[in-house]
C-alpha cells in the first residue's frame, strides 16, 4: 500500500552527506505516507489517478507524450476528482517542504555542533527542539542521543566553518588583520533591523502552519531515535509509534480545509505575524547575542561584543496604510496593544520559572542592600501584597522581588486591556497609580538589572535572567517598532484640501512647481500657527491622514517614542513630497518649530527608475533646508546624551532611505532594476557624506527574485562598498517567514547570517564597484535590458491581453489572503495599478517567472557582439571576482530552473480565445525565443552544463518539484477554462453547468495554493 505511487518518482542526484541520504530517506517515508493516506480516505481510483498524472515525471524523450495524454484525461475529470486530485498534490509539495525545512535546519545544527566545543553543542542541542511535543516524545527522553547523533554527523560533515557565521567570520578577519580597533567600531554602532510586513503572499493558513510545526517535531523525534539505535532494534516501538503519529497527522491535515474560509482582516494578520515572535523570536534573541560573544571572545578575547539589541525587528502589519483602507487609527492603536499584551505575556511566563529558579535564602547567600532597599520600597507601594507573601518568602529576597515584580508587569497588562478596550486611539485616558505597573520597559528592566547585580556581585549568575534581560532590551513593551507608510499623493491631496478650505494661495497648491511647493512649505513649517483647524470640513480621506498623526502622537505619548518613529512615503518624488509629511506632523504636535525637534522620522521611498535617479537630488535639496538638518541633528540645540543604554531614541544625524524593488522591477526588469538600486546606494551614501549624515538604507525586498528576493546573506554582502557602515533595514514579506523563522535553528541561521553579512559588507567590501569601466559596461547591459523589456510589456499592443488571458491573475485577485486590494486603484485593468506582489505570483503559477529575468539575454548577447570571445572572458571575470554580477546572475539562474515553457504554452494554447490565439502565441514565441537565449548566455558565464550544477542541493530541490508541479498546472488551466466558460455563459444569460461558479472557483484556487507550495514561491 505505501508503494502505490512509488513508480514514477523523480530520480534525484545521489548526495554523499549523511544529511543528504537521511533528506531522500525522510523524502521517501513521507512520500509513502502520503500515498497510504490517500489510498485510506479516497480508495484506489484516486491513487491510480495520481499516478497516471506524475507519470510527466518521466524521461525528458517520454514527458511530452506523457503530458498530453495528462492533458487529455484532466480534460475528462469531473469537479470532484480534480479538487481532490488538486488537494493531494498541493498537500504532497507542503510534506517535501517541511521535509527540507527540517534538514536544512538539522545540516545547520551538525555544522555547528563540529565547529563548536562540546558542551556548547549540548548546549545548542537542550535549546532547540524541545518546546511543546503536541504528545510526542520529548526529544530529551533518548538518552545519550546527541553524542552518538554528533559522532555520525562529523564522519560525513566539512570540518570547515560555514561561512556566512559568526565561527567563520572573526577567523576570517583574524586571518586578513583586520585592525581590532576598526571591528571594534563597526560592533559598536552595528544596528540590524528586519521589518515584518503582510504583503499578500503567506497563502497557507495558520491552522495548516501548525501541522507543519507538528510534523517537523515528529521528524525529529524520529532523528533522535536512529542516532540512538543506528543498528539496534530496541527502538523499533518508538518508531512505530512516530510513524504512526506522522501517519495521523497527515489525515487529519488531508481533513484540513487549506483554503482560508473569509478575507482576513488587518487584525487577523497582526495576529498571524506576530506568531512567529510567539513561537519563535522570542526565545531566539538572547541565542544569538550568545553565539556572537562566543564567536567574538574566541578570536578577539579583547574586544566587547555589541549590545544586545544590535539585531531588532519591526512591523508593518496594522500601520501601513499605503492602499489598504483597512488600516484606521483604531487599528494601529489596537495592533500597539496587542504587541504590547504579546511580548508582556512572554515576560511573565520567564518570570514564573525565575521565581523557580531563584530560591536562594538569606542564611546561605547574601545580597545588595540596594535590593533590600527596594524590597521595603515594594512593601510601603504594595501592603497587601507583602502581606501575602511575607511569611512565604521571608528569607527567600529574590522570590519576594520577582512576587513584586510579576505583579506590577500584570497590572501592566490589565491597564492596557484597558487602554484597548476604551478607544485609546481617541484619547481616552486610563487612571491607575504610576507606582503600581511599569509605564515603560526601562522600568521594568531596571528592577530585573537590580536583581542580575545582586547575583553577580555575591558571586552569582543566572542564564535564565540574562536571557530576559536580553529580551528586555530587544522588545521592550512594544516587540517591534511599528513603521507607518503612506503614499505621498495622498498627503499632497490634503494639503491641498487645507490651503483651499483656508484661501491660503492665489491658486492651486497642486499647480505649484516643485521648487514653489518646497518653498511654501518650508516658510510654513517656520510658523508657530496652526494650519488645521479644531473640526476638519475635509473629505474622509483627508481626515484620515490628518488623524493618522494624530493617532501618532497618542501612541508615543503612551507607548513611548519608540513604538512607532519612522513614517514611510511611498511613491515620493520630490522634496515637496518630504516636507509635506513634515508639515502634517508639525500640526500634531510632532515637530516643533521653535526647537526643531522631530520625533518622528520620515524616510522617503524611491521606487520607480526614474525616482531612483532623481532620489540623491531630492535629499540633496533637504539637506540643504536648515530646518531639516536641524531635525536629523535632534534639534538647533546640542542633543543632550542620554545615561540609559537601552530604548534610545534614534540616532541623531542619521538619515534612512527605502529603496522599492518591486516596482523598480516591474517598471524596469531584473536587470535594470538592481543596477538602478545598486547606483542608487552609492550616490545616496556620497550626497549624505557631504553634509555630515549616516545614512541607513532600508531595503524594500520581497520573497520572490522579481521583487528583490533570494539569499539574504549574498545581498547584503553583494551591497555596494561603503553603503552600509553597520546598519541595514529590511523587509520580511509573505512565505519568507515562514521559510525564515518557522524553525528555531533556521531562524537563529537566518539572523547570524544576515548579521555576518552586515558586518563583512562593512568591513571587507570589495573595491570592483568603483571600477568605472565596469560600471560602464553594466550601465549598457541595464540600459538594453530595460529597453528589451519595456518594448514587450510596455509598448506591445497585445501584452495587456496576453497577460490577463494566459495567467490566472483575475483569480489571484480572489484569493482571501490579505485584507488589502490587488489594485493601487479599484476598477482599473492596467498595468500602471497593478501591484508587484499579483504581477509577480501570476507569472510563477504560470511557470514563466518573466519578472526575473526578462530582457537579461537580449543585453548580454548585445555586449557579447561587439568582442565576442573577450568580452564572454571579461563577464566571466565579473561573475568570479564582483559580487554585484554574481548575485544578480545567479538569481537569475535560480529562477531560470524554474521556468517550465512547455506547461506555459499549454497555459497560452488552452486559456487563449479561439480569435486570440495567433497573436498570443507570436507573443509567446518571444518569450520563449529570449528563455534560451538567457538560460544559454548564463551557462557560458557560468561554466556550468546545466543549470544550478554550482549548488547541488538547490538544483535537486528544484528538480523534485519541477516535474510534479506539472499536473497541477494542467489541472489549474481545466479549472480556469471551466470558470471563465462559466462566466461567459452567465454575462450571456444561459449557463449550463452543473457545478456553481464558487465550487469552480474553489477548485482553481485550491491549484493556486497547490503551486505556490510546489514553487515555494508566490509573490
Amino acid at each position: 500500500m505505501m508503494s502505490r505511487l512509488q513508480s514514477n518518482r523523480t530520480e534525484l542526484k545521489p548526495v554523499a552527506s549523511a544529511i543528504g541520504l537521511l533528506l531522500q530517506h525522510r523524502l521517501r517515508l513521507v512520500e509513502d505516507l502520503w500515498g497510504a493516506v490517500l489510498y485510506d480516505e479516497c480508495g484506489q481510483p484516486l491513487v491510480d489517478m495520481l499516478k497516471r498524472m506524475r507519470s510527466t515525471e518521466s524521461e525528458p524523450e517520454q514527458a511530452a507524450l506523457a503530458s498530453e495524454t495528462v492533458s487529455r484525461s484532466i480534460e475528462e475529470f469531473d469537479l470532484d476528482d480534480a479538487v481532490r486530485a488538486a488537494r493531494a498534490f498541493a498537500l504532497y509539495f507542503q510534506l517535501i517542504n517541511i521535509v527540507e525545512q527540517h534538514y536544512e535546519q538539522r545540516d545547520r545544527q551538525s555544522t555547528r555542533r563540529i565547529n563548536r566545543p562540546l558542551e556548547n553543542a549540548d548546549l545548542a542541542d537542550s535549546a532547540v527542539g524541545t518546546n511543546g511535543t503536541d504528545g510526542i516524545h520529548n526529544s530529551t527522553s533518548v538518552p545519550g542521543a546527541n553524542y552518538l547523533e554528533r559522532s555520525w554527523q562529523q564522519e560525513d560533515t566539512a570540518t570547515e566553518r560555514a561561512a556566512g557565521t559568526f565561527d567563520w567570520l572573526f577567523p576570517h578577519m583574524q586571518q586578513l588583520n583586520v585592525p581590532p580597533r576598526q571591528i571594534q567600531q563597526l560592533l559598536d554602532r552595528l544596528e540590524i533591523r528586519l521589518v515584518f510586513t503582510a504583503h499578500p503572499t503567506e497563502i497557507v493558513r495558520q491552522t495548516i502552519r501548525q501541522k507543519q510545526r507538528r510534523i517537523s517535531r515528529i521528524l525529529h523525534q524520529l532523528d533522535r531515535i536512529e542516532a540512538a539505535y543506528p543498528m539496534l532494534g530496541a527502538a523499533a516501538a518508538w518508531e512505530t509509534e512516530a510513524v504512526q503519529q506522522l501517519t495521523e497527522e497527515i489525515r487529519l491535515w488531508w481533513r484540513t480545509d487549506e483554503l482560508h474560509q473569509f478575507k482576513p482582516s488587518v487584525l487577523d494578520e497582526v495576529e498571524n505575524t506576530l506568531h512567529y515572535f510567539r513561537e519563535v523570536l522570542f526565545d531566539a534573541v538572547p541565542q544569538l547575542s550568545l553565539r556572537l560573544r562566543q564567536s567574538l571572545q574566541s578570536a578577539f578575547p579583547g574586544l566587547k561584543p555589541p549590545r544586545n539589541f544590535f539585531c531588532r525587528f519591526g512591523s508593518w502589519v496594522g500601520s501601513d496604510r499605503d492602499g489598504n483602507p483597512s488600516v484606521t487609527p483604531d487599528v494601529t492603536w489596537e495592533t500597539a496593544c496587542y504587541q504590547r499584551n504579546l511580548v508582556i505575556e512572554q515576560y511573565l511566563r520567564a518570570l514564573k520559572k525565575l521565581s523557580d529558579l531563584l530560591s536562594l535564602s538569606l542564611h546561605w547567600s547574601d545580597v545588595l542592600p540596594e535590593l533590600l532597599d527596594a524590597l521595603e520600597q515594594d512593601r510601603l507601594q504594595m501592603p497587601s501584597l507583602y502581606e501575602r507573601l511575607a511569611i512565604r518568602y521571608r528569607q527567600e529576597p529574590y522570590r519576594l522581588k520577582l512576587a513584586y515584580i510579576q505583579r506590577r508587569l500584570e497590572n501592566t497588562r490589565e491597564r492596557n486591556a484597558q487602554l484597548s478596550r476604551r478607544d485609546g486611539a481617541a484619547g481616552v485616558p486610563v487612571q491607575m497609580d504610576p507606582r503600581a505597573y511599569y509605564p515603560t520597559g526601562e522600568s521594568f528592566l531596571a528592577e530585573l538589572r537590580l536583581i542580575q547585580r545582586s547575583l553577580s556581585e555575591t558571586g552569582l549568575s543566572c542564564g535564565d535572567l540574562d536571557a530576559l534581560v536580553c529580551q528586555v532590551e530587544v522588545y521592550g513593551f512594544n516587540l517591534a517598532e511599528l513603521d507607518m507608510r503612506q503614499e505621498s499623493t495622498r498627503h499632497a491631496d490634503t494639503i491641498e484640501e487645507i490651503v483651499s478650505y483656508l484661501q491660503l494661495l492665489d491658486r492651486p497648491y497642486k499647480e505649484l512647481l516643485p521648487a514653489e511647493r518646497a518653498a511654501w512649505l518650508t516658510a510654513e513649517l517656520k510658523t508657530r500657527r496652526p494650519l488645521i483647524p479644531g473640526e476638519l470640513p475635509f473629505s474622509d480621506k483627508a481626515r484620515e491622514a490628518i488623524e493618522t498623526f494624530r493617532c501618532l502622537r497618542r501612541l508615543q505619548q503612551e507607548f513611548g517614542q519608540q513604538v512607532c518613529r519612522t513614517y514611510i512615503i511611498s511613491m515620493s518624488h520630490e522634496a515637496s513630497d518630504i516636507l509635506e509629511v513634515l508639515l502634517l506632523a508639525k500640526e500634531a504636535g510632532l515637530y516643533d518649530p521653535a526647537t526643531g525637534i522631530s520625533s518622528v522620522q520620515i524616510v522617503p521611498l524611491f521606487e520607480t527608475v526614474d525616482d531612483l535617479k532623481k532620489a540623491p537630488q531630492v535629499m540633496s535639496d533637504l539637506f540643504d533646508l536648515t530646518l531639516y538638518r536641524a531635525c536629523l541633528a535632534g534639534g538647533f540645540a546640542e542633543p543632550q546624551p542620554s545615561e540609559n543604554e537601552v530604548l534610545q531614541p534614534a540616532p541623531t544625524n542619521l538619515q534612512e532611505v527605502m529603496l522599492g524593488y518591486s516596482d523598480s522591477n516591474k517598471d524596469s526588469g531584473f536587470l535594470s532594476s538592481n543596477w538602478e538600486i545598486h547606483k542608487a546606494q552609492k550616490a545616496l551614501q556620497s550626497a549624505a557624506q557631504q553634509y555630515g549624515v549616516s545614512l541607513r538604507i532600508f531595503h524594500g525586498r520581497g520573497g520572490s527574485v522579481g521583487r528583490g528576493g533570494g539569499p539574504a546573506y549574498e545581498a547584503i554582502v553583494a551591497q555596494p562598498n561603503r553603503t552600509v557602515g553597520g546598519r541595514i533595514k529590511i523587509t520580511e514579506q509573505g512565505e519568507v517567514l515562514a521559510s525564515k523563522y518557522s524553525l528555531p535553528d533556521l531562524a537563529l541561521y537566518h539572523l547570524e547570517t544576515a548579521t555576518t553579512a552586515v558586518v563583512q559588507a562593512s568591513l571587507l567590501g570589495s573595491g570592483f564597484d568603483d571600477i568605472q569601466p565596469w560600471n560602464e559596461i553594466m550601465e549598457e547591459l541595464a540600459v538594453r535590458s530595460r529597453q528589451h523589456y519595456r518594448a514587450l510589456i510596455y509598448e506591445n499592443p497585445d501584452f495587456l491581453d496576453f497577460f490577463l488571458s494566459v495567467t490566472p491573475i483575475q483569480e489571484i485577485g480572489q484569493l482571501q489572503i490579505s485584507s488589502r486590494p490587488a489594485r493601487r486603484k479599484s476598477g482599473k485593468k492596467d498595468l500602471s495599478s497593478l501591484r508587484a506582489i499579483p504581477w509577480v505570483f501570476s507569472w510563477t503559477q504560470m511557470r514563466v517567472l518573466l519578472p526575473a529575468w526578462y530582457g537579461v539575454g537580449t543585453a548580454l548577447q548585445g555586449f557579447l557582439r561587439q568582442e565576442s570571445e573577450e568580452n564572454l572572458k571579461l563577464l566571466r571575470y565579473f561573475y568570479l571576482k564582483w559580487p554585484f554580477f554574481k548575485v544578480a546572475m545567479s538569481k537569475v539562474e535560480m529562477t531560470l530552473a524554474k521556468v517550465d515553457l512547455q506547461v506555459a504554452e499549454h497555459y497560452v494554447r488552452e486559456l487563449a480565445a479561439p480569435g486570440d490565439l495567433e497573436r498570443f502565441e507570436r507573443l509567446f514565441a518571444q518569450i520563449a525565443g529570449e528563455y534560451h537565449l538567457t538560460r544559454d548566455l548564463i551557462l557560458q558565464i557560468t561554466g556550468y552544463e546545466h543549470l544550478l550544477d554550482g549548488d547541488p542541493e538547490l538544483q535537486r530541490s528544484v528538480q523534485l518539484r519541477n516535474a510534479s508541479i506539472v499536473p497541477l498546472g494542467f489541472l489549474q488551466v481545466s479549472l480556469l477554462k471551466r470558470l471563465r466558460q462559466y462566466t461567459q455563459q452567465a454575462a450571456a444569460g444561459a449557463i449550463h453547468f452543473r457545478y456553481s461558479k464558487e465550487e469552480l472557483l474553489r477548485g482553481a484556487m485550491l491549484t493556486i495554493n497547490g503551486i505556490a507550495a510546489g514553487m515555494r514561491n508566490t509573490g
